[in-house]
C-alpha cells in the first residue's frame, strides 16, 4: 500500500471500490483489470486534488472456501490468510496504490454484520422461513425456476440442483419500485446496457426475497440470535463497503467517504451491486452509491477467463518477463470500458512492441539523443515570436490534452484516456518527421533549438499524464529530463519549464521477438521448458571449423538473411568507447537502434541522412550496454578500414 501524505482538510473527496475478491483460489489478470483500472482512476483523482480512497479486499466466508481448505488439509482460516497474502503480493507487484485492504475475517467486519443484520431482523426486514428451489453451488446462489437459463444458473451456465433449506431471508421485494426508480431515472448504474438488463431480467420479472443465512456449512459468522445460521454473502460480503470505512464503530471514514463515489467490478455481479445492495442500503437509511461500474470480461478464446475453467493467465509470468507497466498499459488500453476483451499473449507482445517501444520509447530515445547532440542536453524556451504555425498548432494539441483525458477519467473511459495521450505521442513523432532536426542542425540552430523545446514539452506532459496509468517509466522519463517527478496536473500544459537539461535514460523494454516470446509463453503455460527472459538468446553459438576457417552455409541459409535499405536519422558517439557510434535508424516501419565499430572512420554528422544497408533480421546483442537491433553492411577497403554500403532507394525497401 502505497504512503502518501495526509490529506488536507478542504480538499474533495472521492471514495473508489473494486469487489471484495472471493479467496478460493489464486487470481488472474481478470482480477488484475479491474483493480488496475481502479488505481489508474484513483491516481488520477488524486493528481488531480481529490482526497481520494481506495478500498479493495477479500470475501473469506462461504461453502466454495471451506471445502477448497478441506481438500487441501488446512483450516479456513490458514487456507483464507495464505491466500490473502498471496492477493496482497499481487497488488504490490502491480504497483496498485489501495488505501484500505479489507478482509470479511476481520474482527471489526465481523461484529458489523452481525449488528447490521440484527438491526434488519428488528426492523422487520429479515425474517425466518424455508427455501425451495434451485441452487447454483459454484455460485453460491439461490434462484428461481424463472431466472434460470434453459435450466441452468443465468451466472455461470452450470446445472442447479433443488435445495430445501431452512434460511432467514432479506424483504428484497419490498424495494422494488424504489430500485427500479434509482436505476431509471438516475445515472446510478453504467453503462446503460447494464440498466437494461437488471430491469428487464430481474424487476420486471419480480423480486423475491433472499434467502441470506444457511446451515450446510459453518465457515461464516454466526447469527448472534440463532447461531446454527450463517450469515450469507449478501449481508455479509457487500457491507464491506462501509465496515471498512468504520461504520458501526468510530465513524470518522464513513461520515468523510460514504456515500462511495464509484463501485467498479465486473459485469456478471452487477446484479448483487445495482440491486441487492442498495436495497440493503435503503433499509438501513443509509444513502446509496453514486455511480456503480459494470465493466465487461476478458475472454480467451471465446470463453471467460476464470478460475474454475482453468483458462487463466498468470499476472506474475507477465510481469516477470515484460514488467509492470506493460501489462498494466495493455488491459487499461486494450479494454474498452464496458465492454468485453479478446486476450492473447499476440495482441499484449505487439501493445508492447507498437505503442511502448515504438511509439514513446522511440520518440523519447530520439528526442533526448538528439537534445545531446545537439545542444548538450541544454535546450531553453523559446520566445513567443519563434514560434510558427505548426508548432501552434501543436501546442493546441499540448494544451487540450489535460482537460480532455479529465472528462475521459470521470465517465470513466481510461481507455479513451490512454488512447488521447498515445495520439499526442503519435503527433510528436510526427512533428519531428516534419521539422527534420537533423538538417535544421546544419541550417537553423535557432529554429533547431525551439523544435527540440517544444518536443520535450510534449514530452513532459505526456507523462505527467502517464503517471496514474504507469507507474515505472514516466518517473524515469522526468529523470532524464532532468525535472522532479510532479504530484499534480498543475503544469499539463505548454512553457511550463524555462530550460531543459536531459540525460540518456534505459528504454522500459526492448522490441520483443513475437514468435520467440509466443513459444516460450506456451512452453511455460504448458510446464515443460523454464525459458530466458526476452533478449537473451536460449542458442549456442555455431560451431566453427577447427581449422578457424568460417562455418559454410548453403544457398537457403543465405537467403534467410533480410537486407533492408535504411535512413540513418541520428548518430552519437557511445561513451567510454573509441570504436563504437550509436545510430538510430528508419527501416520504413520503424526506428531501430544499432550499435556500429566505425567511429573511427566516420563522425557523428557525417553519417546523418545518409542511407545504409542493414541485415534486419538479426538477433539482437548488447553491445557497451546498448542493445542494437541489427547491423549495418560496411566494405573494407585496402586501408582495412570500414566503409558503409549506401544503396540507393526508400527506407524499407529490400536489398537482392
Amino acid at each position: 500500500m502505497a504512503k502518501r501524505p495526509a490529506a488536507k482538510a478542504d480538499k474533495k473527496t472521492f471514495y473508489i471500490t473494486t469487489p471484495i475478491y472471493y479467496a478460493s483460489g489464486a487470481l488472474h489478470i481478470g482480477h488484475c483489470y479491474t483493480t488496475v483500472c481502479c488505481d489508474a482512476i484513483a491516481r488520477f483523482k488524486r493528481m488531480d486534488g481529490y482526497d481520494v480512497y481506495y478500498l479493495t479486499g477479500t470475501d473469506e466466508h462461504g461453502q466454495k472456501v471451506q471445502q477448497a481448505a478441506e481438500e487441501r488439509g488446512m483450516s479456513p482460516q490458514a487456507f483464507v490468510d495464505s491466500l490473502a497474502e498471496r492477493i496482497k503480493a499481487l497488488w504490490t507487484r502491480m504497483d496498485i496504490s489501495n488505501d484500505g485492504f479489507i478482509r470479511t475475517t476481520d474482527k471489526a467486519h465481523e461484529k458489523a454484520i452481525a449488528d447490521i443484520f440484527t438491526k434488519l431482523y428488528e426492523k422487520g426486514d429479515i425474517y425466518k422461513s424455508e427455501y425451495v428451489g434451485k441452487y447454483c453451488e459454484p455460485c453460491e446462489s439461490f434462484w428461481t425456476e424463472s431466472q434460470l437459463v434453459d435450466g441452468k444458473c443465468p451466472d455461470c451456465g452450470r446445472p442447479v440442483k433443488e435445495t430445501k433449506e431452512e434460511c432467514y431471508f432479506f424483504r428484497l421485494g419490498k424495494y422494488a419500485d424504489r430500485l427500479k426508480k434509482l436505476l431509471t431515472e438516475t445515472d446510478f448504474l453504467q453503462p446503460d446496457s447494464r440498466v437494461k438488463e437488471m430491469v428487464n431480467n430481474f424487476i420486471d420479472k419480480g423480486l423475491s426475497d433472499l434467502a441470506v443465512t444457511r446451515t450446510s456449512f459453518d465457515w461464516g459468522i454466526k447469527v448472534p440470535f440463532d447461531p446454527k445460521h450463517v450469515i450469507y454473502v449478501w449481508i455479509d460480503a457487500l457491507p464491506n463497503y462501509i465496515t471498512a470505512l468504520g461504520y458501526g464503530a468510530d465513524g470518522e471514514n464513513f461520515s468523510k467517504y460514504w456515500p462511495c463515489d464509484m463501485h467498479v467490478m465486473a459485469k456478471e455481479i452487477v446484479r448483487f451491486h445495482s440491486i441487492v445492495w442498495p436495497a440493503i442500503l435503503m433499509a438501513l437509511d443509509i444513502p446509496v452509491p453514486k455511480r456503480v461500474y459494470g465493466h465487461g470480461w476478458i475472454m480467451f478464446d471465446g470463453d471467460k477467463m476464470s478460475k474454475s475453467k482453468g483458462n487463466v493467465v498468470d499476472p506474475f509470468i507477465l510481469t516477470d518477463r515484460y514488467g509492470v507497466d506493460a501489462l498494466r498499459y495493455f488491459l487499461l488500453r486494450a479494454m474498452p470500458f464496458g465492454d468485453d476483451m479478446q486476450y492473447s499473449n499476440e495482441l499484449l507482445l505487439s501493445s508492447i512492441n507498437n505503442d511502448i517501444v515504438n511509439d514513446l520509447g522511440n520518440l523519447v530515445r530520439r528526442t533526448f539523443a538528439m537534445s545531446r547532440q545537439y545542444f548538450g542536453g541544454a535546450v531553453k524556451k523559446p520566445a513567443a515570436d519563434k514560434l510558427g504555425g505548426g508548432d501552434k498548432k501543436f501546442i493546441a494539441e499540448i494544451d487540450g490534452l489535460a482537460a480532455a483525458v479529465r472528462a475521459d477519467m470521470d465517465r470513466p473511459l481510461v481507455s479513451k484516456a490512454l488512447e488521447r495521450i498515445f495520439g499526442l505521442i503519435d503527433s510528436a513523432n510526427k512533428y519531428i518527421d516534419a521539422n527534420k532536426p537533423w538538417a535544421l542542425i546544419k541550417t537553423d540552430t535557432d529554429r533547431l533549438n525551439t523544435v527540440m523545446y517544444v518536443l520535450l514539452d510534449a514530452i513532459r506532459v505526456s507523462a505527467n499524464l502517464l503517471l496514474p496509468f504507469l507507474t515505472a517509466y514516466p518517473r524515469r522519463i522526468f529523470d532524464g529530463l532532468g525535472l522532479p517527478v510532479p504530484e499534480d496536473l498543475s503544469a499539463c500544459a505548454f512553457g511550463k519549464v524555462d530550460a531543459y537539461k536531459t540525460t540518456e535514460i534505459e528504454p522500459i523494454l526492448n522490441r520483443l521477438d513475437i514468435k520467440k516470446e509466443l513459444s516460450e509463453l506456451e512452453a511455460i503455460a504448458a510446464g515443460t521448458d523454464k525459458p530466458d527472459k526476452p533478449g537473451r538468446s536460449d542458442k549456442p553459438d555455431a560451431d566453427k571449423d577447427k581449422a578457424g576457417a568460417p562455418e559454410q552455409i548453403s544457398i537457403d541459409e543465405f537467403f534467410k538473411t533480410e537486407l533492408r535499405v535504411v535512413k540513418i536519422e541520428e548518430c552519437v558517439k557511445v561513451e567510454k568507447s573509441n570504436k563504437l557510434l550509436k545510430l538510430t535508424v528508419f527501416d520504413g516501419e520503424r526506428r531501430r537502434t544499432i550499435v556500429s565499430g566505425i567511429a573511427h572512420c566516420y563522425a557523428p554528422e557525417d553519417v546523418i541522412g545518409k542511407n545504409a544497408a542493414l541485415v534486419a533480421n538479426l538477433k539482437p546483442a548488447k553491445l557497451c550496454g546498448i542493445v542494437s537491433e541489427g547491423m549495418l553492411l560496411c566494405s573494407v577497403g585496402a586501408d582495412g578500414k570500414p566503409k558503409l554500403v549506401e544503396p540507393k532507394g526508400e527506407a524499407g525497401e529490400k536489398i537482392c
